[in-house]
């Protein structure tokens, strides 16, 4: 069903294939393969078009591009070089002649194929029927009701068939095309079973005509002397007897050749135009002299014409009254004094005309509906008898009797498979010489043809045939002939053969175009499970999908009622309406720059008129039907979904998409969201290697486990270089982060910046990451491992850069620390404890991320915990149980524990750390140094500082034996950290106010100042004596010049690291809240060193800084 421009054209996964790769769609515009290098060169020679030769690689002259342009047309379905076009797995094709395809106009082409899949079996079977049980205004209603849908869906079915062209398949194309993959692999489905049950439905009729009108002989349950249910199965078995002797051979003959069964075609379509020719003028014959089709009635009971030979219970013959064969079927002998049927004794019997004619007046007896329940007797209207309710019916065998319960909603799903086969044209538009011409013309002029057809039959039958005729659906009364072919002249054999024929005819027909729909759904590759029967014989004819319709045909053979088959099949049809009216009305109202249809008279308006209607006569027919195929087409689209391929076809539903994302977004520009709607919009920065691949994977998989949120997330990169020199690599960079966020299961979006250095790059990330509202209000970056070693300055520069940036720009920070022992989304944590160290508010990202997290399956059996730090003067008894109610309010479930930290004397462990730190700065700083050179001074200083402290502190040093100092804290695995409020902080404060220098007990957390000597030899203990203080000074000269705020700084991490690791060793994860960076840039390299000794000896941290705003909410 796809087009093909040249036999050079590349097919799936070439290098200009985008999206819609499987098969290709061609195309004659940029990009074209048609002309090799070498012919392109020789086109544009001697050209005076110099000024874009560097351009005509790939933007070719209109002038050699006209006539492809012009000239671009389909090839027909089922050519062999058509399939070998589509057929992506074969290797490089030989150049072969294009096959022309036959130039059909618009009435070979559209309309009298349209004209014959319209008429069929319903016409023929069960109008009549259905104007007697329903009457003629009723079923007049469910004509007009129905023609009106097909007629609306035709018109959107021509706006769709004349907006571009439409390769050969029709249908399936227009809707995939329209409304993308899921809804087109979906409704193709559903128009597929819609075809496959048609076929058998005319089988079932045909089989029918066979049985009951033509040789009721050829019977193989014989139906003599049984009666009511027993009746009913004989005739069901016969039927899937016949049935599949019948589908056999249509589908042999349809895998021998189609070529045959075109030929026939017109045979067939000559069948149907003949026997409504012969209906019609049977009509106008009525007006002079009706034929003679007498109805014998008993009371006002049709009697079987069969079960008499003279309608009167006694003849005179003689002048000796001699009963007859109806006596005898009433009475218990043939004598006069015989007993007989109470009912036969009261009531006369009268015979009428079956055809009365046009000029009767019999239209305003049938006007209205005569609905009947199963097994009720056929009565005539106006006609009373003589019965008394009290006594039992007896001979039910002897009168026509309803064969089943009728209703309004029952008729509808019978009469809607005969307004079918408005598709046929647009199925045939690969074989059409002007198909944006001929669909709309034909499709519309053959609908047109039908409905007037089927209009007038409804009020000629009803103004010709007795009502208890038309209400006889086998014509049982009227010696078991076809209803409308008593109608009909010359004879009713013109009718019993040209309905067979027809029947034949359009089961081929089905038989035919099944299985080339499901190839082309095949082919298409959106449903991976359906690709085998994408494969069909040498010359394309899908042989695999031949037998699948076959057997899903046999189906509805099995079934073996054509009033059951029926609804089945109009509910398929109707849903693939009613998605074609969608189709419509979508780009309609969508405006796409590409919606121009050549056929001008749609509305959206008619289009939803169209598409409510289907989807109303849907649940009309059968709502429990309606319910089971919404729900196949459901299950299909949600395959499709997760697991079919991906393709791009410009569809509508993508175009509403963005409509729908256009509107959200301007609503989010209308303010914040609310703290119940606040959840994490990540944005995660990655680092690439050399090879452009993510340094650390697990940062995506950690994004995963957090976005219980559900939230915007954006993975973002920087490649350092200029965007003309480094365009390719940002592709690769692009590449690889779309690959490991499909690999970790990330939904988001991937953003790959070039800058002329990383610094520049990650701010532009943060700062314009997302869309309008659809920002990023959280940023993860990894902890930079390795910032102590010289090599890495300007990491762990960078990292302090983008601390500052989110707090200047009120954004939440997650610092993972050690990430790489972080869980993947494989692992499964069976137990463990998420401990939370909640030390001071930050609107309370510390209590929804174990929240998030615990959604997550690795999670999701770790258990959380609470532990804030309680201060000397605090009540923590007090504290617990306030902590307890707050949590309560927030809905989760925690184990809360409040750790008392006192006020005690600064240690030498301390000091010496603090010591370290300073000259460590001071050395980076002001020496010049080599790397190696670096690190052995570096090294110098650590192994001094160790060997002070074994000298004059010997208790200390084995009392802080983890938290060994120097560049040992280089050389262990990353970790998390946690952030230090001041102890006197009951609100929380923004991370960018100044905060006045303070001195705070031991135990506390002190707050950045610009001031770094304001404190500086003041004792951090008040309650230490000073000589004490000048004795601890006595250990280490150096101690007594040390910075003061740096000291405390690093009294308050050891103490809080000391606490944690006791409390929290074993936990799977800890969260510290975490202390924002100096605002003199001179202290970087020690607030390093404070958040290491904060979290150094814990396995995974994660460091969390508040964005200033309240993230969790205890109202509803």
């Amino acid at each position: 069903m796809m087009n093909n421009v040249t036999d050079s054209e590349e097919g799936e996964g070439g290098p200009n294939s985008q999206g819609d790769a499987n098969p290709k769609e061609s195309s004659p515009f940029i990009n074209s393969t048609a002309a090799t290098d070498v012919e392109k060169s020789q086109q544009y020679d001697s050209k005076s078009m110099a000024l874009f030769e560097e351009e005509m690689d790939t933007s070719p002259m209109v002038s050699s591009l006209l006539s492809t342009l012009a000239n671009y047309s389909n090839l027909p379905t089922g050519s062999k070089e058509h399939e070998e076009a589509e057929n992506n797995e074969e290797g490089p094709r030989p150049s072969k002649k294009p096959v022309k395809a036959p130039q059909l106009g618009t009435l070979m082409g559209v309309y009298l194929p349209c004209i014959q899949n319209i008429f069929g079996v319903i016409l023929f079977l069960r109008m009549t029927w259905m104007v007697g049980i329903g009457g003629v205004f009723g079923s007049f209603i469910i004509v007009f009701m129905c023609c009106s849908t097909t007629m609306l869906t035709a018109i959107s079915m021509s706006a769709i068939a004349t907006n571009g062209v439409v390769p050969a398949g029709g249908s399936y194309y227009m809707i995939s095309r329209s409304l993308g993959p899921e809804f087109g692999g979906a409704v193709g489905i559903c128009f597929y079973l819609g075809t496959t049950f048609a076929g058998a439905m005319y089988i079932l009729g045909c089989i029918e005509i066979l049985l009951i009108y033509i040789f009721p002989q050829a019977a193989i349950f014989k139906l003599e002397g049984l009666e009511g249910a027993e009746a009913e199965i004989a005739l069901l078995n016969n039927m899937r007897v016949y049935g599949t002797i019948v589908l056999s051979l249509m589908a042999l003959v349809v895998f021998v050749g189609v070529k045959y069964v075109n030929k026939l075609a017109l045979v067939f379509l000559a069948c149907v135009i003949f026997s409504i020719l012969a209906v019609y003028a049977g009509v106008i014959n009525t007006a002079f002299e009706p034929p003679t089709f007498p109805v014998c009635l008993l009371g006002n009971r049709t009697l079987i014409s069969k079960g008499y030979d003279v309608c009167a219970k006694v003849i005179e013959i003689d002048n000796e009254t001699v009963t007859t064969k109806l006596w005898s079927s009433f009475c218990d002998s043939d004598s006069l004094n015989a007993t007989c049927d109470e009912y036969f004794t009261n009531n006369n019997v009268t015979e009428i005309q079956g055809i009365p004619g046009v000029t009767s007046g019999i239209l305003a007896e049938n006007l209205f509906g005569y609905y009947l329940e199963k097994g009720m007797f056929l009565e005539k209207r106006g006609l009373l008898s003589n019965v008394d309710p009290d006594s039992p019916t007896t001979n039910s065998n002897r009168y026509v009797l309803a064969d089943i319960t009728s209703f309004f909603t029952l008729l509808v799903g019978i009469y809607f498979p005969s307004v079918t086969g408005i598709m046929a044209g647009s199925n045939r538009s690969g074989d059409l010489r002007d198909a944006q011409k001929s669909i709309p013309i034909g499709t519309i002029a053959a609908i047109t043809t039908t409905s007037t057809v089927y209009m007038s039959c409804v009020i000629l039958f009803g103004a010709c045939i007795e009502g208890v005729v038309l209400r006889d659906k086998f014509g049982e009364g009227v010696n078991g002939n076809l209803v409308i072919g008593t109608l009909a002249w010359p004879s009713p054999w013109v009718i019993v053969f040209g309905s067979f024929f027809s029947t034949c005819g359009a089961g081929l027909q089905s038989l035919t175009g099944a299985p080339r729909l499901l190839q082309a759904i095949s082919r298409d590759g959106i449903i991976p499970f359906l690709r085998v029967f994408g494969h069909g014989k040498a010359n394309g004819e899908p042989t695999w999908a031949l037998l699948l319709t076959a057997s899903i045909c046999e189906i509805g053979i099995i079934i073996a009622s054509l009033d059951s088959v029926a609804p089945i099949l109009s509910m398929f049809f109707l849903m693939c309406y009613m998605f074609v009216n969608l189709a419509c009305a979508l780009q309609t109202l969508l405006r796409t720059p590409n919606w121009r249809p050549r056929f001008k008279f749609y509305h959206w308006a008619l289009s939803f008129l169209g598409m409510s209607l289907c989807l109303s006569l849907m649940f009309i027919c059968s709502w429990y039907y309606a319910i089971v195929a919404m729900g196949i087409a459901t299950c299909i689209y949600k395959y499709i979904e997760f697991c079919g391929a991906e393709k791009e076809w410009g569809d509508g539903i993508r175009g509403i998409s963005l409509s729908a994302a256009r509107f959200a977004l301007m609503r989010l520009e209308e303010g914040p969201p609310h703290t119940k709607n606040w959840r994490p919009q990540i944005l995660v920065l990655v680092s690439m290697d050399a090879t452009q691949n993510v340094e650390q994977p697990r940062l995506l998989s950690l994004t995963n486990q957090l976005k219980a949120g559900k939230g915007l997330t954006i993975v973002g990169t920087t490649v350092q270089g200029t965007f003309l020199s480094n365009y390719t690599d940002a592709q690769r960079a692009d590449q690889s982060l779309r690959k490991l966020m499909e690999t970790e299961k990330v939904k988001g979006f991937s953003q790959v910046v070039i800058s002329s250095n990383l610094r520049d790059g990650t701010s532009h990330l943060i700062q314009v990451g997302g869309l309008g509202g659809l920002k990023h209000n959280t940023v993860m970056v990894s902890w930079p491992c390795n910032w102590k070693q010289p090599e890495y300055y300007q990491q762990f520069r960078n990292f302090i850069e983008v601390v500052r940036e989110t707090t200047l720009a009120s954004l939440a920070l997650l610092v993972p620390k050690n990430i790489s022992s972080y869980p993947s989304n494989g692992e499964r944590f069976t137990e463990g404890h998420i401990d939370v160290w909640w030390i001071v508010h930050d609107g309370g990202m510390l209590m929804l991320l174990p929240f998030l997290l615990r959604q997550h399956k690795v999670w999701r059996k770790c258990k959380m915990r609470i532990f804030t730090v309680a201060q000397m003067d605090d009540n923590s008894i007090q504290m617990k149980k306030d902590l307890i109610m707050f949590l309560y309010h927030l809905r989760l479930d925690a184990v809360v524990e409040v750790v008392e930290m006192l006020d005690n004397d600064i240690s030498a462990y301390t000091y010496e750390k603090t010591l370290v730190m300073e000259q460590r700065s001071q050395i980076l700083k002001q020496m010049h140094l080599t790397k190696n050179e670096m690190e052995r001074e570096i090294q110098s200083i650590t192994d001094s500082s160790r060997g002070s402290i074994r000298r004059k502190n010997p208790s200390t040093l084995q009392s802080q034996h983890k938290a060994e100092g120097g560049d040992a804290v280089a050389e262990k695995p990353e970790e998390k950290v946690q952030l230090i409020y001041n102890k006197n902080a009951s609100t929380p404060t923004s991370p960018t106010s100044p905060t006045p220098p303070a001195e705070p007990p031991a135990g506390g957390a002190a707050a950045w100042t610009d001031s770094k000597g304001a404190d500086k030899g003041r004792t951090l203990s008040p309650a230490a004596p000073a000589e004490a203080g000048k004795d601890l000074f006595s250990m280490r000269p150096e101690w007594e010049n040390l910075n003061q705020v740096d000291l405390r700084r690093m009294h308050t991490a050891v103490r809080l690291n000391d606490v944690i690791t006791k409390k929290s060793k074993e936990a799977k994860l800890v969260l510290l809240n975490m202390p924002g960076p100096p605002k003199n840039r001179v202290g970087d390299e020690n607030y390093m060193e404070f958040l290491e000794v904060l979290t150094e000896g814990l396995n995974r941290v994660l460091l969390v800084r508040g964005g200033g705003r309240e993230v969790i909410t205890i109202y509803s």
